[in-house]
């Protein structure tokens, strides 16, 4: 059988067979391989139709960034003989040892009869068609002022330093070479001012993946990082792409809530379920929050049941299904916004759970504030993970105002509502009147 037969076997193998093949092939057929790239390729790995300057690539961890702008790289030099292209990385071993010398860089990406060869001496990589690449580090900004090239290809942007500004103008100020020059930036997000400078520069096609996007990963690599890392702060950004910012004057921040993340459920004293209903079936979402009081005088968020677009029963009977669940020995909702149909459908179910109708005599953001202290001090934790909860209290601004995601921080508000039963007794304590 030959090389090009077992490829073709290989490309028609469902991804978990084709995962137990790749490792038993030989370097002849590896070499095939890197050959049919485009055949193999997933499609947040191919370069984008159309016309653009600048193509980043902001994905998880194993998504094949590295993979995806070396064969870029590669295909640019085999089609100009005379480029010459630059490759940027946070320091020149970074570029050596991931771009270059990697299991995914420039010399392991090459196609069979070809010849890349690298010189660390000169920090120059030669392509068998006579194109160039030449090794630059982001912490030298001034080396890459004057410079020309074709093209260039950015690793891991969101780490190049302090002189990650100076370097990319640089470089971009040299990227004048040919009749249509063009960058290729792979990264993982966090939130640098580069990185979003970029995205919004005209010519800029922007690419997002998640780790599990790439059907080639171990199954089990990957249901082990989301168990362990999944809806946390460093999961969303490492492995679902996700750009994760703090909003200036936030009651919390993404560093707190990590601070505060346990995982699992203390013995507890008591347990209490948090309503924000909505207005109507059509508006905002139904906040359901269930919070514990531990046996060691601390409050633990156990679950976020909050539900969309349902009508007044479905979230009704969302709150009564949630206090099942979670062992609560109590509901507090808004008198105002539906605390009589959370009454009457907790009758109908049959369930005998104590009803407390509070009236908000202050806004969100202000009710929120000594709750959010409760996290400053060490005493409110989250077992496991709550994302777009904890995404609503990042959005939560001191001295009132919301800039989180959607119209209304209804999840923060239950939780609000939930964690002052439990933990601020004092009546009064976060402007409400007990009905």
């Amino acid at each position: 059988m030959t090389e090009s037969d077992v490829i073709e076997r290989l490309l028609a193998c469902s991804a978990e067979e084709r995962r137990h093949v790749l490792r038993g092939l030989t370097p002849p057929q590896r070499r095939e391989l890197n050959g049919r790239w485009s055949e193999w390729a997933h499609p947040g790995q191919l370069a984008p139709q159309g016309k653009w300057r600048i193509w980043m690539i902001v994905a998880g961890r194993g998504f094949g960034k590295t993979r995806a702008g070396a064969e870029w790289v590669s295909a640019f030099a085999r089609d100009r003989p005379h480029a010459r292209i630059a490759l940027v990385g946070s320091s020149v071993d970074d570029v050596r040892r991931v771009m270059i010398d990697g299991e995914s860089g420039l010399l392991a990406v090459a196609q069979a009869e070809e010849a890349v060869a690298w010189n660390a001496t000169r920090g120059e990589v030669r392509f068998d068609s006579g194109a160039r690449a030449y090794v630059y580090s982001a912490a030298a900004p001034e080396r890459l002022r004057g410079p020309e090239h074709h093209a260039a290809w950015c690793d891991e942007l969101a780490k190049w330093g302090p002189g990650a500004e100076i370097a990319w103008d640089n470089l971009m100020m040299g990227l004048r070479l040919g009749d249509d020059p063009r960058a290729v930036v792979t990264t993982t997000p966090r939130p640098v001012p580069l990185m979003r400078r970029i995205a919004k520069l005209p010519g800029a096609a922007v690419t997002r993946g998640r780790t599990r996007d790439n059907p080639h990963l171990p199954d089990t690599f990957v249901e082990a990082m989301v168990a362990q890392y999944g809806g946390t702060r460093i999961g969303r950004q490492e492995l679902d792409g996700e750009l994760i910012e703090d909003v200036a004057g936030a009651l919390w921040t993404r560093a707190l809530l990590e601070a505060a993340r346990v995982r699992e459920r203390p013995a507890v004293r008591r347990v209490v379920v948090g309503v924000d209903s909505p207005a109507g079936s059509d508006g905002d979402a139904c906040g359901i929050v269930a919070v514990a009081l531990g046996r060691d005088g601390l409050g633990y968020v156990l679950e976020d049941a909050s539900v969309a677009a349902t009508s007044p029963e479905g979230w009704a009977r969302a709150v009564a299904a949630c206090a099942v669940r979670t062992g609560a020995d109590r509901v507090v909702a808004e008198a105002n916004n539906g605390g009589a149909m959370v009454r009457s459908v907790l009758l109908a179910a049959d369930t005998d759970l104590p009803l407390k109708l509070v009236h908000a005599s202050r806004g969100k953001s202000a009710r929120a504030e000594p709750v959010a202290a409760l996290y400053e001090a060490g005493r409110a934790f989250h077992v496991g993970a709550f994302p777009a909860l904890e995404d609503e209290l990042c959005g939560l601004i001191a001295g009132g105002g919301y800039e989180g995601p959607g119209r209304s921080p209804d999840r923060a508000d239950a939780l609000v509502w939930a964690m002052s039963e439990v933990m601020l007794k004092r009546r009064g304590a976060v402007g409400v009147r007990v009905m």
